[in-house]
């Protein structure tokens, strides 16, 4: 088994095995080598601070690949001055390694528009003011949408949403007031229904039911009546409802005297006007009972004493009034009598 294994012809399959395996590694790696450039490695060259132009024209001359990166704008920068080079410069690359420049733009970059029409003003400044725009004036106009947004103006131009504005642009808005009160209705029998509708929007006031003789909605119809009445006042933003026909409003003159029948109210003006006269009202007199009279209750006297008896005063008469103004105008005044003494009584 040994000897089978030392044969010349096995030892000879083994060293041609050998050499291919060789030679297969060297190629492997001569290819490698050819097509990563190895060992052909070029420093990266300053360019910072230089204009993106300037940067690009030297990678360009040292055969590097470069991309631009532009994404935010700073101002204390030159617009289009290079900031920052990765690899950073002097670091060895390889021929046809790709250099990234981030370079300041010339302005900030444009934003979308976010849609805030028909929303709360109060809502739609916030929105605006988050994506980076200025709120300038502030017009108020007509509708029925009160304060909600509905238009924006960019210098002096309306701007559909989604529309692409500088950075810190400032923009107008326009914000409903409250629909306006007595309008006049305007007249748009005899017009097309097209026609009608464009000059009841331009009139501000909204389309409500077109009802269609023929049962289509053939706009070209001629307008034959409408309700409210030409001439009658209502509030912005109220429907006007249409009847059309293909024929004209004198070949219909059945058909609008039985609309006015239904929708409009005839006042009868031979009536005198009804007169309302105040009349005014004395308030009811109620008598009050009378009181009921109390029953007066004599009080038993108290008994007199002898002393009291014998000392008890009569009234005086006309006589003695008299005598006694006759006595003062002589000039002699009577003295009152004087009351007698009380005894004093010792008890032993």
């Amino acid at each position: 088994m040994f000897k089978s294994l030392f044969n010349w012809k096995v030892l000879l399959n083994l060293l041609v095995a050998i050499g291919v395996f060789v030679g297969l590694v060297w190629l492997t790696f001569r290819w490698l080598e050819y097509h990563t450039n190895h060992g052909q490695e070029i420093p990266v060259p300053n360019v910072v601070n230089k204009t993106v132009h300037e940067a690009i024209k030297i990678l360009d001359d040292t055969g590097l690949e470069y991309e631009v990166d532009s994404s935010k704008y700073d101002p204390k920068f030159r617009p289009f001055q290079v900031l920052q080079v990765f690899p950073s410069p002097g670091s060895r690359v390889k021929d046809g390694r790709t250099v990234r420049l981030k370079v300041n733009p010339k302005t900030w970059a444009a934003i979308a528009l976010p849609d805030v029409i028909n929303k709360y003003s109060g809502l739609a400044f916030q929105r605006l003011e988050q994506v980076g725009l200025k709120v300038g004036d502030t017009i108020y106009e007509p509708s029925i949408q009160k304060d909600a947004v509905l238009r924006i103006l960019f210098n002096g131009a309306e701007v559909k949403p989604k529309t692409k504005l500088p950075r810190f642009s400032i923009v107008d808005i326009v914000i409903g007031s409250g629909p306006m009160r007595n309008i006049g209705i305007p007249s748009v029998v005899g017009l097309t229904v097209k026609e009608a509708k464009a000059l009841i929007i331009r009139s501000k006031f909204e389309v409500g039911v077109v009802e269609y003789e023929d049962g289509g909605k053939d706009e070209s119809d001629i307008v034959y009546y409408q309700d409210p009445a030409a001439g009658d006042v209502r509030d912005q933003g109220m429907q006007i409802d249409l009847w059309a026909s293909k024929k004209t409003p004198a070949e219909l003159r059945n058909k609008i005297d039985q609309l006015n029948s239904m929708y409009r109210m005839k006042v009868d003006t031979a009536l005198p006007p009804v007169r309302y006269e105040e009349v005014a009202v004395e308030p009811a007199h109620i008598e009050e009972p009378a009181p009921a009279p109390k029953k007066e209750t004599s009080k038993p006297e108290p008994a007199k004493s002898e002393t009291q008896k014998s000392t008890t005063v009569k009234p005086a008469t006309s006589d003695d009034k008299t005598k006694a103004t006759g006595s003062n105008s002589k000039g002699t005044a009577q003295q009152p009598a004087e009351k007698p003494k009380a005894k004093k009584v010792i008890i032993q």
